[in-house]
């Protein structure tokens, strides 16, 4: 056996030897998984080569350690889990991935092929259950199709739009031997074509609307950073001058601290910022699929500006929003085809014109509030922007926290925010971080998660220790579910029900995994604390105890209007002139 792990090109192998050997060709390093009966035999097999295992303590977390590999690296992320439950706790990672368009190759083992259908122990049908929620999956009973059906598995989840899949293998099969078939021809699937390209007609078209607008909008969506296209938008806007809102996963796509960039847009954005998409007259959607969050009511939704989407899935065209002009294909083709049938413009009166709608947002803004000893979770993402100069990798749970860091940590460079959009998954945030430190060893990562979230997913805290890696975790512990409280407050008339949080010690909980704990109760702290969590060898955990009924503001109600928000209180603008 040669030192990749490779052995002779006519040597007998298991299946499960040519499961590693697969992966070896598709340059993977390193797995997340979990052992089990049914995975056994690649267990086995695994001490044989060299990819590093990271032995996770659920196997959720497998999928979301594999996710934050894939989104921090912008390669495929692998998990392994045996059949049954091993195989369904996987199930919450793979719907993240597969609404964030990340790719990942999740592969199970199954029962043996003859006791298929017989509700065998740990026997599930993972393939019928993962249907809905992967780009693709198998089933592989047949030790001579295992190389070729991973071979696919990687072409489709990378390929096109990314998604993950799944292949199930079955334990006969991983311990049946057969000498393999490995092809370096180009991978073709019937009905399969990932490569759209848009027409020179339409391309024309879309210079001649941009020419013709008076009030355009830029929408930079994840579909720029998976791209790689940040640098053609940034070229595209300094050539047009057109300003640019960003969606949740798209921060980062565009730089934030750029002149033209108008921040978040949507249900957290900023009111300025969805007030100008209402008076817009083009909206280019780049990467982007207009999502809920994002529209907020689609019966007056932008209904003064024709739109043109610049789209890699064509479903993904007119399913939420009709538009005028659809651009199909991958969005850093069609910028590099676009730029030069542009010219330079001047957009300086529509920008003075989103600048006269800004008003009080700025003293509304809590980072205004007189200081009266109370620490706000505004605060500390602020404050850690500022200390690490924006330039760490931020992993961001779900919740109120996400808001918060999507509004004052600044991203200027994208994958560099890591978080869950489209399915909302928390205790996502951990394990997440956790695989994006195995693809970016060099650099910060911060994890921010909400007290409630954190535990969903903390046992992944033995599997930092275990690995001895560097990560360091900001709790932003408010004593409850933090949105869902938000939520109540607003339209439950204050009724909380369920939402009060009792949390253990997280610092004490920290030291117990083999970690540094810390706390901080005023913001006079945060910098001292922080430096010393910089500072400190291995995992920190900083337990920040913040305002507990702070909301998160300005916010679009579901089903209203996008420039219908509800912003902060008077009372605390009336504080902050009083200053």
């Amino acid at each position: 056996m040669s030192a990749d792990g490779r052995v002779g090109a006519d040597a007998r192998r298991t299946g499960a030897q040519i499961i590693w050997e697969a992966l070896i060709r598709e340059e993977v390093k390193v797995v997340f998984g979990y052992p089990g009966g049914a995975i056994m035999p690649a267990y086995d097999s695994i001490l044989q080569y060299p990819i590093h295992h990271v032995l996770v303590r659920h196997e959720q977390g497998a999928a979301h350690m594999a996710d934050g590999y894939a989104r921090a690296s912008g390669e495929v992320g692998v998990a392994i889990a045996t059949s049954g439950p091993g195989a369904t706790n996987l199930v919450t990672g793979i719907a993240t991935a597969m609404l964030d368009s990340v790719p990942m190759v999740c592969i199970t083992g199954q029962v043996n092929s003859k006791l298929i259908g017989s509700d065998a122990f740990q026997e599930t049908d993972i393939t019928g259950v993962t249907l809905p929620i992967t780009k693709h999956n198998y089933v592989v009973s047949d030790v001579n199709k295992i190389a070729s059906t991973i071979r696919e598995a990687f072409y489709i989840a990378r390929s096109g739009r990314p998604g993950p899949v799944l292949v199930d293998i079955t334990k006969d099969a991983q311990q049946a031997t057969t000498v393999p078939v490995w092809s370096d021809e180009p991978v073709r699937l019937p009905g399969y074509r990932p490569d759209h390209r848009t027409s020179v007609e339409d391309l024309e078209r879309a210079a001649e609307m941009i020419a013709s607008a008076k009030r355009p909008i830029i929408f930079a969506g994840h579909g720029i950073v998976r791209a790689e296209a940040t640098r053609l938008l940034l070229e595209f806007v300094e050539k047009t001058g057109i300003p640019v809102a960003t969606t949740l996963l798209g921060l980062g796509g565009f730089p934030a601290t750029h002149p033209a960039s108008l921040g978040m847009m949507g249900m957290h954005g900023e009111a300025w910022v969805n007030q100008a998409i209402q008076e817009a007259d083009l909206l280019l959607a780049l990467g982007m699929r207009f999502d809920d969050r994002v529209t907020g009511n689609l019966k007056n939704y932008a209904v003064h500006a024709k739109k043109i989407h610049f789209e890699l899935d064509p479903a993904e065209i007119n399913k939420n929003v009709r538009v005028d002009l659809r651009l199909v294909g991958d969005v850093k083709d069609t910028l590099r085809a676009l730029l030069p049938k542009l010219s330079s413009r001047n957009c300086k009166p529509w920008m003075e014109r989103i600048n006269s709608m800004k008003g009080d947002s700025a003293v509304r803004d809590i980072q205004k509030m007189p200081h009266d000893g109370r620490l706000f979770a505004a605060h500390v993402m602020h404050d850690l922007w500022r200390i690490t100069e924006g330039k760490a990798i931020v992993v961001t749970d779900v919740g109120q926290h996400q808001m918060w860091e999507a509004q004052y940590y600044k991203h200027d460079h994208p994958r560099k925010l890591i978080t869950s959009g489209g399915l909302g998954t928390m205790g996502f945030a951990l394990p997440a971080a956790i695989g994006a430190r195995f693809a970016k060893k060099e650099e910060e990562i911060w994890v921010i998660a909400g007290d409630g979230g954190f535990q969903m997913t903390a046992c992944e805290l033995s599997t930092a220790a275990q690995e001895g890696i560097k990560i360091n975790i900001a709790i932003i512990n408010n004593g409850y579910l933090g949105m869902v409280r938000q939520w109540q407050e607003f339209f439950y008339d204050g009724r909380y029900s369920a939402t009060p949080l009792r949390s253990p010690d997280f610092v004490k909980l920290a030291e117990a995994h083999g970690h540094t704990g810390l706390r901080v109760t005023k913001r006079e702290e945060v910098e001292e604390t922080v430096a010393r969590a910089r500072s400190t060898p291995g995992t920190v955990l900083i337990d920040f105890r913040v305002e507990q009924e702070d909301s998160v503001y300005p916010m679009v109600a579901a089903g209203a209007d996008l420039h219908d928000m509800i912003r902060r209180p008077s009372p605390i603008v009336e504080t902050a002139d009083d200053e």
